[in-house]
């Protein structure tokens, strides 16, 4: 049998048909970005210490801004940056094995593609306000060292608190999930979910930071961030005065000028058993003081303060300090104005929070409250290693907290969410640093893409089907003329056998 039996000439004429269409279809070209890993570094100078962060994504970006799926970090050995004030030629020494540690990390071959970054905020900004020279002799020698580095130096700054607390802002939602999701394709997608807001609580303030829902209510001091294709307008409402530190210090400037006859002054917030000696110009100086009247304080200049453990007492104290004060806008403005309060949840930052979600995991917060303000030094001390003064200010801590959630606020105490956070993004002080990086993905440019030649899909389809019908129709003929030959071949050997 041969081929032309088998493949009569209209079916050899429609293949060649098929292929001149082929010829004929316009194609396009196709972008595809290599998927290579890119590196980012950011130091993040704090108060007592320094962290170099590296951070990791690939080269594919969802609406120009990176996916960051990875980060190490390295402690700088010595004090914080702002120490060294006095002495910033000792700067480059500080951070020599970290630059060497980053080194080691990422491939030599990017070494000079890799963007870094430095960032002070709060002890920066303090030392630039008191001593506005000192500062630039800091930032002078940073630059000279970083650029000593084989990494592509970019810039060294001091972040205002409003850009800090938005880079936090972004970052723990970009944890959360809340900026994108994947669809079927894998392709990035807007996450439907909606953003929470972030409850920061620092040794001298507080802060509430969440993006404002309509433009036109958009605060002027606002930070206005553009992630994966949207726009954010992130505000920060900061609450001076009411951070640990400055709460601890109103209280027991309170608490001594209303027992000022008594021997030892009792603290219902700190825990039964606790005790500190205090000096009464610690507590009663500074912007912070409660009152100004230190003429009616007899005895001596230090107190003996002594917890006492009660919930209730703590409560009460608390809410008459608090809505006696007036340097926090937390509770002075119609939070309408700029937050809507019932529809933000808001993740609280706080030691006091993280020790509270895990020694007690309670939906209430109230109930969560009353058991740590009546836990014992000893119970404390069993659940963490945490220093005995640290602890012994989170019932204090917390109740203030849930004194915002009595005025409309709303936090999220789930403890799953918190650790997937902290499992992802490590030290929760330094996540300012993940959002920083995640801001400045938008002008890192991405590599150049290869490019495969395509067609529109609608053709593709269409010549799909054609080849499909042809295919199907060659066996049918190829399988119809095979079984013609069998038949015609059986018929004949029949007639051989009944001649014979």
């Amino acid at each position: 049998m041969s081929w032309r039996e088998l493949l009569p000439p209209w079916l050899v004429i429609a293949a060649g048909l098929t292929g001149i269409m082929l010829l004929c279809v316009s194609t396009k070209d196709v972008p595809v970005a290599p998927l290579r890993t890119k590196y980012g570094i950011v130091l993040d100078a704090g108060s007592s210490c320094t962290i170099l962060f590296i951070y990791q994504w690939t080269t594919t970006k969802g609406n120009k801004t990176g996916v960051i799926r990875e980060c190490s970090s390295c402690l700088v050995q010595g004090l914080g940056i702002s120490n060294y004030s006095d002495s910033p030629q000792n700067v480059e020494k500080s951070l020599e094995s970290c630059l060497n540690w980053a080194q080691k990390e990422i491939p030599e071959e990017q070494h000079s593609q890799t963007p870094l970054y430095f960032g002070a905020s709060a002890s920066m900004r303090q030392l630039n306000l008191t001593h506005p020279t000192l500062p630039d002799g800091v930032l002078a020698a940073l630059t000279v060292a970083l650029k000593s580095s084989p990494f592509d130096f970019q810039r060294a700054q001091i972040l205002s608190s409003p850009d800090k607390e938005a880079f936090n802002w972004v970052a723990v939602n970009y944890v959360l999930g809340n900026f994108f999701k994947y669809d079927w394709r894998g392709q990035l997608v807007p996450s439907g979910k909606g953003t929470a807001g972030v409850l920061s609580v620092g040794g001298t303030s507080a802060q509430l930071t969440a993006v404002v829902e309509e433009e036109n209510q958009a605060p002027t001091e606002g930070v206005r961030l553009q992630l994966y294709g949207q726009t954010h307008s992130v505000y920060t409402r900061r609450c001076p005065c009411h951070g640990t530190d400055q709460l601890r210090s109103s209280l027991l400037s309170t608490l001594i000028q209303e027992q000022r006859s008594a021997k030892t002054v009792s603290n219902p917030c700190w825990p039964l058993s606790y005790s500190r000696e205090v000096q009464w110009h610690s507590v009663h100086t500074g912007p912070c003081a409660v009152s100004d009247d230190t003429s009616d304080i007899p005895g001596p200049e230090v107190f003996n303060i002594t917890g006492s453990s009660n919930p209730t007492a703590c409560m009460r104290l608390l809410q008459r300090l608090l809505n006696s004060s007036s340097s926090c806008s937390f509770f002075k403005h119609p939070l309408s104005s700029v937050f809507k309060p019932s529809r933000t949840r808001f993740l609280v930052m706080s030691e006091a929070m993280d020790f509270t979600r895990e020694t007690i995991p309670s939906p209430d917060l109230g109930q969560a409250v009353n058991r740590l303000c009546g836990m014992s030094v000893k119970e404390l001390v069993k659940e963490s290693q945490t220093s005995l003064d640290t602890l012994a200010d989170y019932c204090l801590v917390s109740a203030f907290i849930f004194h915002l959630s009595t005025k409309g606020y709303t936090f999220d105490l789930d403890r799953t969410v918190w650790t997937a956070f902290q499992k992802k993004m490590g030290d929760p002080s330094s996540g300012w640093t993940l959002g920083y990086l995640l801001n400045l993905t938008n002008t890192i440019p991405q590599d150049s893409p290869t490019f495969l030649k395509g067609i529109e899909p609608g053709v593709w389809s269409l010549l799909l089907i054609l080849f499909v019908v042809l295919l199907t129709g060659s066996f049918m003929r190829i399988s119809y003329r095979v079984m013609v030959k069998e038949n015609s071949f059986s018929n004949r050997n029949s007639s051989v056998f009944d001649d014979n």
